[in-house]
C-alpha cells in the first residue's frame, strides 16, 4: 500500500470522525486539538484546543473582561473570554508553569515557573520582556504586582516571600522573608500595597508590612492552606485548605470569626469574592463550584462540569460570568446569577 497523501498535527491523532458526505473529518488528538481536515488534501484547519494537562491558575486583567490567561505544563494561554478561543500562546518547554498575573496596567504578563524563574512577557506579541532566575530555589508557586507595576511578590516551594523591585532592564530582590515552612500557595496585596497576606500548606498565614518587610501578624491552623483572599473591605481574612472548611480571619487581631464546611468530601482549593462582599465561591476536590453568601455562610448554588479537582476559581470583572479551572484540564464558564451581579469586581 502507498501513501496517497499525508500531514503533520501537533499531538498523535486519538479520534477521527466523518462528515456525513466524507469531504471532511474532524481529527483529535492528545494534545488536545481538534482539527478540521480535507479529505482528500489532508490539509488540517485548527478549530480547537486547550490544555493537555493540569491547569494550575487563571486570572483576569484589571477591570477588564474580554480576556483572561491560564498556565500549565510548559505553556501560559491567553483566551478571549466571549468564545473561549486562544489569542495568544507563551511557550517554556520542559517546564510548569505554577502561578500567573498581569500587572494593573495590563502591559505585562507575569509567571512563576518550576524551574525556579519569573518569567515576564509582552501580552500583545508574546515576546519574553525578562526573566529573573533563581528567584525561588525549588520553584516559583505564587506571585502578586503592585498597582504601580514597580514591585513583585513572589511565593516559592520552599516557603519564602520574596519582594522584587522591576523595570524592563533590571529586576532586583528587595527583601526575603522566611517564616513559612513549606510551600507558599497564593499571595494577595492590600489595596494600599502597603501589606500582604500568604498563605502556605505548612498551616500558617501571615500578613506581613511591605514597608518594613516583617511579620504584622500570623495565624495557624491545622490544615493545609491553599488559599487566601481579603475582604474587599480588608477587615477580614478568607481562607481555605486541606481541612474542608472555608473560615474568616479578623484582620485585627487574627482570631477565627466563621468557619463553614465548604466540602463534605475533599478538600477545598479555590475561592473568589466579589467586590461588594456579598457572594463567594468556592471549588476544589468534589468537582463542584459553588457560590455562597459571605454574611449568613449559606450555600446557595452549585454547579457540577469538572471531571478532576478544581484547582482557580475566578470571578470576571464584570461579573457576568465564574471561570474555574481543574486538574482535568478542563475551562469552564458559568453564568454568575442576577442576584449576585451587583456592584464591580475589583482585582488587586
Amino acid at each position: 500500500m502507498q501513501i496517497k497523501c499525508a500531514t503533520q498535527v501537533l499531538g498523535g491523532v486519538t479520534s477521527i470522525t466523518y462528515t456525513s458526505d466524507c469531504t471532511h473529518f474532524f481529527a483529535g488528538t492528545s494534545q488536545c486539538n481538534i482539527y478540521w481536515v480535507d479529505s482528500s488534501t489532508l490539509v488540517p484547519e485548527l478549530r480547537n484546543t486547550c490544555h493537555y494537562d493540569k491547569i494550575n491558575d487563571i486570572v483576569f486583567p484589571h477591570n477588564y473582561s474580554n480576556v483572561f490567561a491560564t498556565c500549565s505544563k510548559n505553556d501560559i494561554r491567553i483566551w478571549n473570554a466571549s468564545n473561549i478561543h486562544e489569542i495568544l500562546r507563551l511557550q517554556v518547554p520542559n517546564v510548569e508553569a505554577n502561578c500567573v498575573c498581569f500587572t494593573r496596567d495590563g502591559k505585562t504578563v507575569l509567571s512563576g515557573w518550576d524551574d525556579g524563574k519569573i518569567r515576564a512577557f509582552y501580552p500583545q506579541s508574546g515576546k519574553l520582556m525578562f526573566v529573573i532566575n533563581d528567584a525561588h530555589i525549588h520553584g516559583v508557586t505564587a506571585l502578586c504586582s503592585t498597582s504601580d507595576c514597580q514591585h513583585i511578590v513572589s511565593g516559592g516551594m520552599e516557603g519564602e516571600v520574596r519582594v522584587w523591585k522591576i523595570t524592563r532592564q533590571h529586576q532586583t530582590m528587595v527583601a526575603s522573608m522566611k517564616e513559612h515552612r513549606n510551600r507558599v500557595w497564593a499571595i494577595q496585596l492590600r489595596n494600599n500595597n502597603e501589606q500582604a497576606v500568604s498563605c502556605s500548606s505548612d498551616g500558617s498565614c501571615i500578613i506581613w508590612d511591605l514597608k518594613t518587610y516583617t511579620r504584622c501578624l500570623c495565624f495557624f491552623e491545622s490544615t493545609l492552606f491553599k488559599q487566601v483572599l481579603f475582604h474587599p473591605d480588608e477587615s477580614q481574612i478568607l481562607t481555605t485548605g486541606s481541612d474542608r472548611k472555608i473560615t474568616y480571619w479578623g484582620t485585627f487581631d487574627g482570631q477565627v470569626i466563621r468557619m463553614l464546611d465548604g466540602s463534605e468530601t475533599g478538600e477545598i482549593n479555590a475561592l473568589s469574592i466579589t467586590s461588594n462582599g456579598e457572594y463567594f465561591v468556592s471549588g476544589g476536590e468534589d468537582k463542584v463550584v459553588k457560590i455562597w453568601g459571605y454574611d449568613d455562610g449559606q450555600c446557595y448554588y452549585h454547579g457540577e462540569g469538572h471531571a478532576g479537582t478544581i484547582n482557580r476559581i475566578m470571578i470576571a470583572p464584570d461579573q457576568k460570568t465564574i471561570v474555574s479551572v481543574g486538574s482535568d484540564g478542563a475551562i469552564i464558564v458559568w453564568k454568575t446569577p442576577d442576584e449576585c451581579k451587583e456592584g464591580t469586581y475589583v482585582q488587586n
